[in-house]
């Protein structure tokens, strides 16, 4: 028997590959830039890159993948609040402020990790399930999302913090609602409002509750605390988790991974949260890939990029590029993370925060101009509304609900 092989081929995948990773670690460590963004502007400039649309297509696969590694750290490391409201903080930045964040770093790694083994045999039945019961819940999308958003409010712990849910999701709705269409002349032709949006909603609050904070104080051992069993079940959480949001639009992976931790007990805290929500973002990758293929509908925006740029749907080469880049992230989060936490601790936390938060309304500009600029301002602020009052983030994905509910 012979075996056919193309070097050429292979070097061409493998380099194309490794930028991938390169622009995922780039997108991953850097606040304000998202693999989304990435792998749109690589779409965008995917016609004039020398080579075959497929290793093009796993270069962006690629770096999807490496960023749902490395965006813990960035996380972790910037907008930790002051001690005094810890209560409001993250579940990873109340890790960082007991001194757990090295723990952190390795809790999101390993839920990402596992994730990645769980989600590859589980691809295909679960998408034979789905293709199966996917026309039911196309006609019934608006019933799924709003089931979805009243599960979030009716689960929050007070009617005041229920009706706070309620606002920041009709508030942010109305948002998506009047931004989402719009196609504002920006610097970079491959834009939108999407980044100044969820910059605004998500990033910005955080950064502003950390001025006047301490930062990140010193950190303990790496050690994890969580036992085999839990990590692994925690995981196996995210990736069925991840196998919805890689097939329902509109639903997050933070939304996804609240839900999910309705079922888990509530001594795994913080620490199930990180491992959850990793799990989430990196079965959803593979998932996602998986529905662009059976049901020719792409549910991230690395996929919406693939298909742009036309990209041979090959599996066995796009899986390929995921595995490696999964290996290559899981790597990177230990080799990178604390060093990152580190340097961080050792700047001014207010100077640290003024200084991201401007350069995410320069983000703005780049992907949306002045409307973008715009946008991230009207996010910000709705965005500051459910940690001031103690309910969840999830309830702002109502930017992405909202326009699916009345469309």
């Amino acid at each position: 028997m012979e075996v056919a092989v193309a070097p050429r081929s292979t070097l061409t995948a493998l380099a194309f590959v490794v930028g991938g990773i390169a622009l995922g670690t780039a997108s991953g460590l850097i606040p304000g830039l998202h693999a989304n963004n990435m792998a749109l502007l690589l779409a965008g400039v995917a016609p004039s890159v020398p080579g075959p649309p497929l290793p093009v297509g796993m270069a962006m696969l690629a770096a999807g993948v490496v960023h749902t590694f490395l965006e813990i750290v960035p996380t972790l490391a910037l907008g930790v609040p002051d001690p005094a409201m810890a209560v409001a903080a993250l579940p990873g930045h109340r890790l960082v402020l007991e001194g757990r964040g090295r723990e952190a770093l390795r809790l999101s790694a390993l839920g990402s990790g596992i994730a990645v083994l769980l989600a590859a045999p589980l691809a295909i039945p679960v998408t034979r399930m789905m293709v199966a019961v996917w026309p039911l819940v196309r006609a019934n999308l608006s019933v799924v999302l709003l089931g979805v958003v009243g599960v979030l409010v009716l689960t929050e712990r007070s009617l005041a913090s229920m009706a706070v849910g309620v606002f920041a999701f009709v508030t942010s709705a109305m948002l998506g609602i009047a931004t989402l269409d719009l196609s504002p002349e920006a610097p970079l032709a491959a834009g939108g409002v999407l980044a100044p949006l969820f910059a605004g909603l998500f990033g910005a609050p955080v950064l502003i509750d950390a001025i006047g904070g301490e930062g990140v104080p010193p950190q303990d051992d790496p050690a994890v605390a969580l036992s085999k069993g839990g990590l692994t079940g925690l995981s196996g959480l995210g990736t069925v988790a991840g196998a919805v949001v890689g097939y329902v639009p509109a639903v997050s992976s933070a939304v996804a991974a609240t839900l999910a931790l309705l079922a888990v007990p509530g001594r795994y805290g913080a620490r199930g949260f990180v491992v959850t929500t990793s799990g989430v973002n990196t079965a959803n990758t593979i998932f996602a890939l998986f529905a662009l293929v059976a049901l020719g509908a792409p549910r991230t925006g690395v996929l919406v990029a693939v298909e742009e740029a036309g990209v041979p749907l090959s599996l066995p080469h796009l899986l390929a590029a995921v595995a490696l880049s999964a290996v290559v992230g899981f790597a990177l989060v230990l080799a990178v993370g604390d060093r990152y936490l580190l340097a961080v601790g050792r700047l001014d936390p207010t100077h640290l925060s003024v200084v991201v938060l401007v350069g995410l309304g320069g983000v703005g500009y780049l992907f949306a101009g002045p409307v973008g600029v715009g946008c991230y301002v009207a996010a910000t602020i709705i965005g500051l509304v459910p940690a001031r009052f103690r309910a969840r983030r999830a309830h702002l994905m109502g930017v992405l609900i909202g326009p699916i509910l009345i469309g």
